[in-house]
């Protein structure tokens, strides 16, 4: 099973884009169907969201198999899992999360990108909290915040600190 869609949720609106218009983008470097609207009100240009749908980062496979499975691992997926989850199944976020992660990996040659992520997700509709999503994007002023925020954080619970870890993203 692979994710057909990904829903932008933030209470009542619900928007959704087609995973193969996606994979077209990341294929040709043109966008079709909702997607054109999408780019044109952001302010971007295709042959951009076409190369960071196609980054990959590659890994070892039983490495992160191993390390999602850990106390830190499960820190940093339940994080993620806060942004990014199945639609009709929100509880599942984060088995869900490692499968598509470890899936995506096992699958592809080149390592995980965006696209090997979706097609490995196993839900057929993958939604992603756009108040979550944009809070996180306001803690977060570079990448370097972005790392930060997912490798510090998450080991603020595991040294019994209280106060940071009842913290939302």
């Amino acid at each position: 099973m692979a994710a057909e869609n990904v829903v932008f949720v933030s209470g009542a609106f619900r928007r959704s884009i087609a995973v193969a218009d996606l994979e077209h983008l990341a294929v040709s470097g043109e966008a079709r169907g909702l997607l054109v609207d999408v780019l044109k009100l952001s302010h971007q240009q295709p042959e951009a969201v076409a190369k960071l749908l196609n980054q990959s980062v590659a890994l070892p496979v039983v490495l992160v198999s191993r390390l999602l499975n850990t106390r830190i691992g499960e820190a940093l997926l339940n994080r993620l899992a806060q942004i990014v989850f199945p639609l009709k199944a929100s509880q599942v976020g984060l088995p869900a999360l490692r499968s598509a992660v470890i899936l995506g990996l096992a699958d592809n040659k080149k390592g995980l990108s965006a696209i090997s992520f979706l097609q490995a997700y196993p839900t057929q509709e993958l939604a992603v909290s756009l108040p979550a999503l944009m809070g996180l994007m306001s803690k977060t002023s570079s990448i370097a915040d972005l790392v930060r925020f997912f490798s510090d954080s998450p080991l603020d619970g595991l040294r019994g600190d209280k106060t940071s870890s009842s913290k939302a993203p």
